[in-house]
Formats: C-alpha cells, structure tokens, sequence
C-alpha cells in the first residue's frame, strides 16, 4: 500500500447516492462525505469528483437494480469497482443511515470483509440480459400452456392425455380450430398429424367436449399470447447468435458434451464468462454456482452441508443439463449416475452429475481443450478396481474366480 490510499464508498438509492471518501494515510483515516442525485449529468459530476479526490477503488452494494447507471458511469470513468453483496453490509439495527452506510462500506473494504459479487464485463452483461429474458419468456409460456390444459379441462376435453405435446403441431392446429368454432370430434380429429401415437379413435373420444364463446375467446387470448412469446423467443435467439459470432470456437466445444444443447451453451458462456477467467479454480466456480456442498461447522461439529443457492440461473441449467447427459448412452454421466444411484438416490445423484457437468465445463473453458467422451473406455486404474469389485462379488457368493484375459485365450 502506498502512503495515501483513497477509496471510497457509496450507499445506492434510486434517487439519490450517499458517497464516502476515505484517504488512508500512516497516521489514520481522513472522511469525506458527499451527496449527489442520480441523473446521468449528476453521475458524471460524481465520477469527475471522485477523480479529482484521487480515488482508486469504489465499493457499492447491489441495491435492487440501482447500482447499475452507478456503475457503468464509473466504469466507464476508469475506476476499480467492487460490488458488495448486501448481508456483508448490514448495521446493527437502530444504527442505519445513508452516510453510516457508506462509510460501513468503505471500513469493511479495508478490512477485506466484504463478500464482492461477481460483475463481468459490459458485452458479458449484454450476453446475460438477453439470455435470462429467454429463461423468463420460455417460462412464461410454461404458465400460458398449464392455463390452457386448465381451460381445455373445464370443458372437458382431455387433448392433452392423448397428445404428448399439447402445444405441438399437431395440438395447436386442433385447439385453433376450436377457436373458430369447430366442435364435431371427428374434424378435430383429422387435423391430428399421421405421425401421432394416439389413434383417431382414442382422439375423437378425448375431443368429445365442448367450449362456450367465453372459453373460446380466453382460448385465443391464451393461443395468440403463445404465439408472441414464441416469436420474441426465436428473435432472442438470434441476437444471442449474432452477439456471440466471435465466442463460435467456444460455443461449439461447449456442445460436445452430452446433454448441453445450442441455447444452454450460449446460456453458460453468458454467465461463466467465454474463458471462465473470473474463476482460478473449477472449486471456485463451483462454489459460486452453488453446486458443492456447503459448510455450517461450529465448535469442531458440521451441523449442515447443504449447497449454497449461488447462482439461480446456472444452478437450474445445470440440472436440466444433468438430466439430459444421464440419458445419453455410452456416456462418462451416464456411467457415473448409475454408479452413485443406490447409494444415493437420484435426486443427490443429479446433483453430482451437475457438479460434474460445471468441472468439465471449466475445463474446456479455461484451458481451451476439446471434450473428450471417455465413458465407453475405462482408464486402467478404474478397470482394475472394478475387477476387484466384481471377484469379491463373486467369492461372498462361493464361487472360486480365476480371470484369463481374452488375448490369451
């Protein structure tokens, strides 16, 4: 540290910024506050203010989505910014004010006592913004299609116990033949695809109800919401191809690994980052994520290893992830998922193939390496063990086993 450090803290509104700046000399610390409004003229002023005070370093903590315009007017004037997650800066309660807050800030950056959230660059933020608004549209019309199986039962019409994907070709031709009026079961049941399991029989049976105007009218407001949604979806989508053009190397060894799709790479790149540079270690991006277990140690005794939440967004990915590499075959999940299933259920046995999933992720990320599928070949120690496995296997139950490889025999 040099003879005079100056740093400075800044408890976030949405109208207003309470900013304390702190220059750290040998004798101790000099204090000074400052209010200013939160208009972008008025960032500005306060980025050149802080300039002309010397400051290096700026603390803020994530107050809803306000310390956003704070930070990119910051960033962009050049400054090291830290963004404190707001547990770390709570005050004893009775003792809370705007400048007691910034100044809190500013000591316990000091003192190294913040816990910083992880902030990536502004393209990263931009890759984020586009990829989470997909999550919640795709989300979206979860609900839309759950309100319309609602609907169709009320009347009842049991389509989507005899159609696998309500909102599939063949189940919206139906339901928008429904919306303009057709009701004879045998018509709806023509418009079904060939290709469908159910039998034209077992369609017209399902069919067999009917709806009134209103249901029709909520029907189609339910159906054209659907619609917009899927077209706003499929637009993301190809934002998020256009942003990433120069991350394609990336995006393409991401999709070597069982069980991550096209979205759910652009998805992992938007928020790990396209080198995972933020993360030393595959330990740490799996702590941030929040799929190693936790620690709640006291007095020598851990009382709990439950996960961390981390992030929501990765943390459901993963899982989703998870499911789909288990069902590939031949596959290094695979072959681990059955291994850890009796003894540890499918759901815990999910959660470390997620674990799995987020460590060869970070692999091909920071070090640049293709996927290599290694399921189907055993490494030699591996092999061994398992050999040893099934001869104890075979003695318990009384048989006497000698092994002659192949080769020679």
């Amino acid at each position: 540290m040099s003879s005079v450090y100056v740093v400075a803290g800044i408890d976030v509104h949405k109208k207003m910024q309470a900013v304390v700046v702190a220059e750290v000399r040998e004798h101790g610390i000099e204090y000074r506050e400052r209010c200013c409004g939160a208009t972008v003229r008025e960032l500005k002023e306060l980025a050149e203010w802080l300039a002309g005070q010397k400051v290096t370093e700026v603390a803020m903590e994530s107050t809803a989505q306000y310390w956003r315009p704070v930070w990119m007017v910051l960033e962009q004037a050049g400054f090291k910014l830290h963004l404190a997650q707001p547990r770390s800066t709570l005050a004893p309660r009775g003792r809370k004010s705007d400048f007691a807050d910034a100044r809190r800030i500013v000591n316990r950056l000091l003192a190294q006592d913040l816990t910083l959230s992880y902030v990536p660059e502004r393209a990263q933020r931009q890759w984020r913004t586009i990829t989470r608004l997909r999550v919640r549209m795709s989300d979206q019309q979860v609900r839309l299609r759950n309100q319309m199986e609602g609907l169709l039962e009320e009347s009842h019409i049991k389509l989507s116990s005899v159609v696998s994907d309500l909102m599939g070709v063949s189940g919206r031709r139906i339901l928008w033949a429904m919306v303009k009026g057709e009701s004879d079961p045998v018509q709806l049941a023509a418009l079904a695809e060939s290709r469908l399991k159910a039998s034209p029989e077992q369609l017209q049976e399902a069919l067999r109800g009917s709806l009134d105007a209103v249901q029709r009218s909520l029907l189609k407001m339910l159906l054209e919401q659907w619609d917009q949604f899927q077209t706003h979806i499929g637009q993301l989508e190809q934002h998020m191809h256009e942003a990433m053009k120069p991350q394609q190397q990336v995006i393409e060894r991401i999709v070597e690994i069982p069980g991550v799709s096209l979205v759910a790479a652009h998805q992992i790149v938007a928020e790990v980052g396209p080198q995972a540079a933020a993360f030393d270690a595959p330990e740490k991006l799996a702590s941030w994520v929040g799929v190693c277990p936790g620690m709640q140690q006291s007095a020598g005794k851990c009382y709990s290893t439950r996960s961390a939440k981390g992030n929501p967004m990765m943390r459901r990915l993963l899982t989703q992830c998870a499911w789909a590499a288990v069902r590939v075959q031949g596959s290094i999940f695979q072959h681990k998922f059955r291994s850890l299933l009796p003894r540890l259920g499918a759901r815990s046995a999910i959660w470390a193939i997620a674990h799995l999933l987020l460590r060869i992720t970070w692999k091909l990320l920071h070090d640049q390496v293709p996927y290599q599928e290694r399921g189907a070949l055993l490494d030699p120690l591996t092999a061994q063990r398992r050999r040893k496995r099934y001869i104890r296997e075979l003695r318990n139950l009384g048989y006497a086993v000698s092994l002659t490889p192949l080769s020679a025999s």
